[in-house]
């Protein structure tokens, strides 16, 4: 578990499905949730993801930072089917801090979802994931609590529209200024 600005993340190479697989069965998370996955810089992003003039822009102004776009899945993107839960969409963020250097260390994109239990609140802190998960997780980065405490909003870019898919540490007023778009309210977006 790594920790983000966000909340802590259970952190697996997104290119292997069995390294995925961990993910789901730590967590108890069913396979048809997908997960985030997370870069360190938009080169890596735009080799998984294909962007349009508006998911650039909010790119340019929110990452690194708690947003999590999702966006058309690349064909050749070499991401492993259970992170997407084998839609042909994927959601992806650029952490700062800890997770960003381990990401860049490591040169992959990394499927990170939140370290918890499936359905409990997130960890904010190392001593949280261990309690939450204790031997299921066999290494713990203790980075000290998250900045921001809660998970990252979850925007749908579609053809110029911006779908709230989860509120978090963004606000879809933010987004609105930014974009000077209307975002959308659905689901868990409230």
């Amino acid at each position: 578990a790594v920790p983000t600005e966000t909340v802590y993340g259970l952190a697996a190479d997104a290119t292997r499905g069995e390294a995925v697989a961990r993910i789901f069965e730590a967590k108890n998370r069913p396979r048809f949730n997908p997960l985030i996955v997370h870069v360190c810089d938009m080169a890596m992003a735009e080799r998984i993801a294909m962007f349009d003039q508006l998911s650039h822009a909010l790119a340019r102004t929110f990452w690194p930072g708690p947003l999590t776009l999702v966006l058309p899945l690349r064909s050749d993107a070499g991401i492993s089917p259970l992170v997407t839960a084998g839609l042909d969409t994927i959601a992806l963020r650029m952490p700062r801090g800890i997770a960003a250097d381990i990401i860049a260390r490591f040169g992959r994109p990394v499927a990170a979802p939140s370290a918890n239990p499936s359905g409990k609140v997130s960890a904010t802190t190392a001593h949280a994931v261990a309690s939450g998960l204790g031997d299921r997780v066999p290494l713990i980065v203790d980075g000290g609590p998250t900045p921001v405490g809660v998970e990252s909003t979850i925007v749908l870019v579609d053809g110029g529209r911006l779908r709230l898919l989860r509120p978090g540490g963004i606000t879809a007023a933010e987004i609105e200024a930014a974009t000077g778009i209307a975002v959308e309210r659905s689901g868990n977006g409230k």
